[in-house]
């Protein structure tokens, strides 16, 4: 998730040095924390130092998890400041190579979108919903955002609905409807003088960012502790002090979920579980000066493996095994109610 918060609350460029540095610790994390860095230095207007933080990725020996988002956030951002023509060209070469991860099609379909070329961008999103979707009834969550924004960009070109039009609708949850919220005179009511058009369209804006700005507010999931067995008695037999904070290895396994359920019911969106481990978890206390045996390094470690890319989603998607690492179903396992 790429950060989002103004420049007059967040230091922008320190973040991005922050993050730099931390790759520089982390080689294994290195790329995701170089993309939240670029995402920073694009926040804070920086775009020629963003790019080349994509090219250092780009040009890595160790090779990428995800090249083609590396690309096409490349490719957005070159655009936004006057490099048009690499940033088609970069944008053709995703397309061709055709990426299975729904990201790279939708930056690169927003990037088309954003500078009004409305027929590129709704190829580009159909090309990547017949690629990732087929005729899939329920599509993965990570896919929803390219039948959205193909909905969207069909409505600005005013064409019919058609099945994944009608598919996004139902997977939409908002009290305002997509038809409503892609509506092309919201635009023009914009610019209108009249206050109760101007508050309508408010209304209607903020019904539509208000959880998605809320979940991009939130660089990394906010994430609990999960020490499998063999690393909490090793925990334990090393720093005996920690104990208190886990009594048995079965009831750390319910405060897990415990935890998590409260934080669902209070409205925490964006939620995930890291796993620690004892050397990781020392080298992090000896980054930090401290002792690994003083509990409120806990909470720190957790945050520190989340920023790193470390966290899985809770709770598990429908039929996915338990987070817990038993062998069975969530719904079987944590997730029985």
């Amino acid at each position: 998730m790429r950060p989002d918060t103004p420049a007059e609350n967040v230091d922008h460029t320190a973040e991005a040095a922050r993050l730099e540095r931390t790759a520089g610790l982390y080689p294994e994390d290195a790329e995701t924390l170089l993309l939240r860095a670029a995402a920073h230095l694009e926040l804070s207007g920086d775009r020629p130092a963003a790019t080349a933080l994509y090219d250092r990725l780009l040009s890595s020996a160790e090779g990428l998890d995800n090249p083609a988002l590396v690309r096409a956030l490349k490719a957005s951002n070159l655009w936004e400041y006057g490099h048009e023509a690499e940033a088609r060209a970069i944008i053709e070469g995703i397309r061709t190579t055709s990426p299975r991860d729904p990201a790279p099609w939708v930056i690169v379909a927003e990037a088309l979108e954003s500078h009004d070329e409305l027929e590129a961008a709704a190829d580009t999103f159909t090309e990547a919903a017949r690629l990732l979707l087929g005729s899939a009834e329920e599509p993965p969550p990570a896919t929803h955002p390219v039948l959205y924004g193909r909905h969207r960009v069909r409505r600005m070109l005013g064409l019919p609905h058609d099945d994944w039009d009608t598919l996004a609708d139902t997977l939409h949850t908002s009290s305002v409807t997509l038809d409503e919220l892609h509506d092309p005179k919201r635009v023009w009511s914009l610019g209108s003088d009249n206050p109760a058009e101007l508050e309508a369209e408010i209304s209607r804006l903020r019904a539509e960012l208000g959880a998605y700005r809320e979940a991009l507010s939130r660089p990394f999931p906010v994430a609990v502790l999960h020490w499998p067995a063999p690393e909490l008695s090793e925990l334990l037999s090393a720093y005996p002090a920690l104990s208190a904070e886990y009594p048995s290895h079965a009831e750390h396994l319910s405060t897990i979920e415990s935890s998590l359920r409260e934080l669902s019911a209070s409205g925490t969106p964006n939620l995930g579980i890291v796993t620690g481990t004892v050397p990781s978890y020392e080298a992090f206390a000896a980054s930090e000066g401290t002792s690994p045996s003083d509990p409120t390094l806990l909470p720190q470690y957790a945050t520190t493996l989340a920023a790193r890319g470390r966290a899985v989603a809770w709770p598990p998607g429908k039929g996915a095994g338990c987070w817990c690492g038993a062998g069975l179903g969530y719904g079987e396992c944590h997730g029985v109610d």
